[in-house]
């Protein structure tokens, strides 16, 4: 197999179906291992410029800001060139982002490089799934994705982790390679191995008819078709629910990652490196969730699964009270598998949904938008009560009940909608 000009459009007997579908796993699999990792060396660095406490959620916003701001352009952009070739170019703009890093950029700004990368990234890597594979196919399709997905967050935290420790640390500085001699410097270079790779897996994905030509690069049009879209999906009812879970799912998410860090060396008593790694025990979870969902939960029965976000909110608040890591471990498993359980079947819905109103790359960069405007809003909230010096045990009981009553009110305005 050659890379030849992203390859010609397929026929799509079965054997090619799950020969392609594999490589875009592989893809996604090496850039989000890259994008997990360099989180953790960027906080190594903010850690190393002795940064206030609060800028490590910040670093997070800075990511996700490119997401929002892009939206009405990505979406459009992702639609009217091969998905394949899109992720390539995304790959590029994160190996830059990288370079920025480890040239003495800022973190927030070179992180925040990284994440416009990601945002081009996105709506290709979710909407070459529907138009690749059928509407039936479509939950199996999540769940292989989220779990590889998945499997890199676990990855890239015990990975960055591992190379940000103080042992690792002494033995770049021993060795000193190729005039490296930090472990954050290491780890970018490591990172940037796994951009190479996931930009070489683009190179072979499928090229697939283009569904949607970009009838225009006027900026006004892309902005006001992008709130037209905005607005068609929120009033669609599917889409609607669809949208308000998975978006509170990414903001609750992401900032889980981070209470988990100060809830674990605050309560557990375990240092940045072993924190670090234990947000790794959510993802295993996750999976095992997204494993459940694929098989039992076919799209028409997505909403069913609504009632598992209220229990996953109440597991957290029991957390608060938890100081054994052992048990930690288990709760952090079962907050996990309740969240995967519920987020596939509605990350699959809501791609079914866009991609039928709107098309595949529109569909997800509004998805993107709202998403990450809630990361944005939760991240914020959180450094607000940690700049307050609120208890970790507060921080985590309110984040538990605002998820729980959250769901809660979702699966209410659902089920009376439909009556």
């Amino acid at each position: 197999m050659t890379p030849s000009s992203f390859n010609p459009v397929i026929t799509r007997p079965e054997s090619d179906l799950n020969r392609g579908f594999y490589i875009i796993l592989a893809a996604q699999f090496f850039s989000a291992l890259g994008d997990n990792s360099l989180l953790f060396a960027a906080i190594e660095l903010l850690k190393d410029r002795a940064a206030p406490t609060w800028e490590i959620p910040v670093l997070q916003q800075f990511f996700v800001l490119s997401f929002i701001l892009l939206a009405p352009f990505v979406g459009p952009y992702a639609d009217s060139l091969p998905k394949g070739k899109i992720m390539f170019i995304s790959n590029a703009v994160k190996i830059v982002g990288c370079f920025a890093l480890s040239m003495g950029v800022h973190p927030l700004f070179a992180y925040g490089f990284v994440g416009t990368g990601s945002a081009l990234y996105s709506p290709a890597k979710y909407g070459i799934l529907t138009e690749y594979l059928p509407a039936n196919r479509l939950v199996w399709a999540n769940g292989w994705m989220e779990g590889l997905t998945v499997a890199a967050i676990i990855l890239g935290a015990i990975i960055g982790g591992i190379l940000i420790g103080h042992s690792f640390e002494s033995v770049v500085a021993r060795n000193a390679w190729l005039g490296i001699d930090t472990a954050p410097e290491f780890a970018i270079l490591v990172v940037l191995g796994f951009y190479l790779l996931a930009a070489l897996f683009n190179l072979y994905i499928p090229k697939l008819p283009i569904e949607h030509e970009l009838r225009t690069i006027d900026i006004r049009f892309l902005w006001n078709d992008f709130w037209r879209n905005f607005f068609l999906l929120w009033r669609d009812p599917l889409g609607q629910v669809s949208l308000a879970v998975t978006s509170l799912f990414w903001g609750a998410g992401t900032t889980l990652r981070f209470i988990i860090l100060i809830w674990a060396t605050s309560l557990l008593d375990l240092d940045l490196p072993q924190a670090t790694q234990l947000t790794a025990v959510v993802a295993v979870g996750l999976a095992i969730g997204s494993v459940i969902a694929a098989k039992l939960v076919p799209l028409e029965h997505a909403v069913n699964v609504l009632p598992l976000g209220i229990a996953m909110g109440g597991v957290i608040v029991i957390m608060a009270w938890i100081s054994d890591w052992r048990l930690a471990i288990l709760m952090l498993i079962i907050v996990g598998t309740l969240a995967g359980s519920f987020l596939i079947p509605m990350n699959a819905l809501l791609q079914h949904r866009g991609h039928k109103l709107m098309g595949s790359g529109h569909s997800i960069a509004l998805q993107n938008f709202n998403e990450n405007g809630s990361i944005l809003l939760m991240l914020g909230a959180y450094a607000l009560m940690i700049q307050a010096e609120l208890p970790v045990k507060t921080i985590v009981i309110i984040f538990g009940l605002f998820i729980a009553l959250t769901m809660g009110w979702l699966t209410h305005k659902h089920r009376h909608s439909q009556d």
